[in-house]
C-alpha cells in the first residue's frame, strides 16, 4: 500500500479541516434528539368523575332514566339491548344530551365485553366524547379481574 507524503516542508500548516469533532457533536445531538422524543401514544381522553374524600356528600341516587351501551365480542353495539348502527348511536347520544327532551340528563352505562374488539370500543368512546356525554360510567368492571 502506498502512502503519499506531503510536498514541501513538514512545518507547513495543514490546510484540511478536521471533521472528526463535528461528526462527534452531530452524533451526540442525534442521540439526544432520539432520547427526548415522546413515545407514540393513542388515547381517547374522556373526563371521568374523580374520587371524593370520605367527608364528601353521598352521590345522588341512580335515576331510572339510564341507558346501557353494550359492545359484544363480535363488535355489535347494542343500546338498551337492541342492536344499533353507528348513525343511530350518534343520534341516541345527541338525544340523550338534549335538555329539551330530558329535564335531567340520563346516565350512560358503558359495558364492553372483555373480548370485544378494542377498535369498536374506542370508536364508541370517541363518539360519546364528541356528543359531550356528561354522565357516563363503566359497568361490570369485575369481569376484567385477572385479565391483566
Amino acid at each position: 500500500m502506498a502512502m503519499s507524503a506531503p510536498k514541501g516542508d513538514s512545518n507547513d500548516p495543514m490546510v484540511e479541516m478536521n471533521t472528526t469533532p463535528l461528526i462527534d457533536v452531530m452524533l451526540v445531538l442525534l442521540i439526544m434528539f432520539i432520547i427526548t422524543l415522546p413515545p407514540p401514544t393513542h388515547a381517547v381522553k374522556i373526563d371521568l368523575p374523580q374520587d371524593c374524600a370520605p367527608n364528601c356528600p353521598p352521590p345522588p341516587p341512580v335515576l331510572p332514566t339510564k341507558n346501557v351501551l353494550y359492545v359484544s365480542p363480535g363488535g355489535v353495539v347494542t343500546w338498551n339491548g337492541a342492536p344499533i348502527t353507528w348513525a343511530q348511536l350518534d343520534q341516541n347520544l345527541a338525544d340523550s344530551q338534549d335538555p329539551a327532551k330530558f329535564a335531567d340528563t340520563p346516565e350512560l352505562h358503558m359495558q364492553p365485553d372483555p373480548m370485544a374488539p378494542y377498535d369498536v370500543v374506542d370508536r364508541v368512546l370517541a363518539k360519546a366524547k364528541r356528543a359531550k356525554v356528561s354522565k357516563m360510567g363503566f359497568v361490570n368492571n369485575e369481569a376484567y379481574r385477572g385479565e391483566f
